[in-house]
């Protein structure tokens, strides 16, 4: 563990190149499937974001994505187009909508993830408890600075 108190530049540009990596790596795997349905990378966030938070409403799903309206407006304009997602008025503030994935919403997330799930699976897997609870505390504090 003291070696890490060491760390040179170099260490952390190898460190910052494997999330890059390994985040490409990722989310190539499902490219197969988002050209299927002719969509990319942006909407794939946005699926995965509504699978994980049901009913999310568009400030919070802004927030989740840190992108301008503008950006989120033309992918949920091609998802809709595409038959992904529902909207739903709030029942007390009308002007605040939900958005949903629907059946085929579901269903293009389900075939993301069990491509994604397959590599991730497989790395927690050859790894040891440790290594996977030390893993997941050092993503917790690279996400929250």
């Amino acid at each position: 563990m003291k070696e890490l108190l060491y760390l040179k530049d170099d260490q952390l540009k190898d460190l910052i190149e494997k999330i890059f990596v390994g985040y490409r790596e990722t989310f190539s795997d499902s490219k197969k499937i988002l050209d299927k349905y002719s969509i990319g990378l942006a909407h794939q966030k946005v699926i995965h974001l509504l699978s994980m938070y049901e009913g999310i409403s568009i400030s919070k799903l802004l927030a989740k994505l840190k992108v301008t309206k503008q950006s989120l407006n033309r992918v949920l304009k091609d998802l809709i187009k595409l038959e992904i997602i529902i909207f739903k008025k709030d029942e007390t503030d009308t002007r605040i909508k939900h958005v949903y994935l629907n059946e085929k919403g579901k269903k293009i997330f389900e075939e993301i993830f069990l491509l994604q799930k397959k590599r991730i699976y497989n790395a927690l897997l050859n790894s040891s408890s440790e290594e996977v609870i030390n893993f997941d505390k050092v993503l917790k504090k690279i996400i929250n600075g």
